[in-house]
C-alpha cells in the first residue's frame, strides 16, 4: 500500500502546510519505502482491533509518538459531530484532509512547538496510510448504529433507542439522586391535517414540530419520536419547575409557527404531559405511564396546553 499525497503550501500562521491525503492500493516501487510500508501495515493491523473511533484515534496517537514527537493530535469529522483532541495545540502543525475513493474521512491535525522536518512529515503521511481504512470502517459502523436509532422522517431518536436510553437515564438518576423529567407531546387533531391536506403535508408538519422541539430543548436533553405524531422528551437534571417552563415554551413556539408545506400554510398546536422521576421503585414504564396520563389530561382540558401529573394526580 502506498500513499499519494497532494500537497499545497499553506502560509497562514501556525500551519506548516495543508495536505489532502488520498490512498491507492499499490506496493511501493522503491526499496527505500520498505521500512515505512512495514510500519504502516503494522499500524493498520493494530488499528483494526477496534471500531470505536475515539479509541482508534488514541491508539494511532500512542503508536506514532514512538516515531514522531508531537504535542497534540486532533481529529474532526463534522458529519457525525466528532471532535477528539489529545494534548494541547502548539504553534507548528500539519493538517491533513483524509480522503479515500473521493469519500471524505475528516481532518487530522498534528502540532508541536518546533517545525516538522520533511522526513517527519513523509513518515506521518505514510503512517496515515495505516489509519484511513480502519477509520473508514469505524465511521461506517458508527453511521450504521446511528441510523438504526434514528427516525428516518425527522432524524430524531426513534422508538427502538428509547427504551434503552430511558432505562439507562432512570437508573443513573436513581443511583445518583438526580432530577429527571419526561414530557409526552402530541400534535393536536393531527388526523384532520392528514385528511384535509394529505399525508405528505402531514409528514411535513411532523418534521416541523420535531425541528421546533430540537431548537427549544438543551443539548443534554433527548428527543424521541414515539410513534405517529407523538414525541417524548427526556430532560436530565431538571425538576418540575424547569420541566414546566420548557414545556410551556415549546407549546408556545409551535403555536406561533406557521408551517408551509407544498404551498399550504398549516398552523398546529400540541398538548404536553409532564412528570418527574420519583425515588424508590421507579421504572421506565412507571415514568412513561404518568407522562402519558398527564398528556391525556392535557387533551381532556381542551388541547394546546401542558399538564403535570404527580403521584396525587394533581
Amino acid at each position: 500500500m502506498s500513499a499519494v499525497i497532494q500537497k499545497q503550501e499553506h502560509k497562514q500562521p501556525h500551519y506548516d502546510r495543508l495536505g489532502n491525503l488520498a490512498l491507492a492500493m499499490a506496493l511501493p516501487e522503491q526499496d527505500d519505502n520498505e521500512d515505512e510500508l512495514q510500519k504502516a501495515l503494522r499500524l493498520s493491523g493494530i488499528l483494526q482491533t477496534t471500531l470505536d473511533i475515539n479509541k482508534l484515534i488514541e491508539i494511532f496517537a500512542h503508536e506514532i509518538i514512538r516515531l514522531v514527537d508531537y504535542q497534540s493530535l486532533s481529529y474532526t469529522y463534522n458529519e457525525l459531530d466528532i471532535n477528539h483532541t489529545i494534548g494541547k495545540a502548539a504553534a507548528h502543525s500539519c493538517t491533513y484532509r483524509l480522503v479515500v475513493s473521493g469519500e471524505s474521512l475528516g481532518e487530522l491535525v498534528i502540532s508541536r512547538r518546533k517545525k516538522f522536518t520533511k522526513a517527519e512529515t513523509t513518515l506521518i503521511e505514510t503512517l496515515l496510510c495505516g489509519l484511513v481504512y480502519p477509520l473508514r470502517n469505524a465511521l461506517l459502523y458508527k453511521k450504521a448504529i446511528e441510523a438504526a436509532h434514528k427516525d428516518p422522517l425527522t432524524g430524531v431518536n426513534n422508538r427502538a433507542s428509547m427504551d434503552e436510553i430511558i432505562d439507562r437515564e432512570v437508573n443513573l438518576s436513581l443511583r445518583h439522586n438526580n432530577q429527571l423529567s419526561l414530557l409526552a407531546m402530541d400534535i393536536d387533531r393531527f388526523k384532520k391535517i392528514n385528511d384535509g391536506y394529505g399525508h405528505a403535508v402531514g409528514d411535513c408538519v411532523i418534521k416541523a414540530v420535531a425541528e421546533a422541539a430540537k431548537a427549544a430543548i438543551r443539548s443534554s436533553d433527548m428527543l424521541f419520536r414515539y410513534g405517529g405524531e407523538e414525541f417524548l422528551i427526556l430532560l436530565s437534571n431538571t425538576d418540575r419547575d424547569g420541566a414546566q417552563l420548557l414545556a410551556e415554551r415549546l407549546r408556545q413556539k409551535i403555536e406561533e409557527t406557521c408551517i408551509i408545506c407544498d404551498g399550504a400554510h398549516v398552523s398546529t398546536t400540541v398538548s404536553i404531559g409532564i412528570t418527574c422521576l420519583q425515588q424508590g421503585d421507579e421504572t421506565r414504564e412507571s415514568l412513561f405511564s404518568r407522562a402519558d396520563a398527564a398528556l391525556y389530561q392535557a387533551k381532556s382540558a381542551g388541547r394546546n396546553c401542558c399538564r403535570f401529573f404527580s403521584a396525587e394526580g394533581k
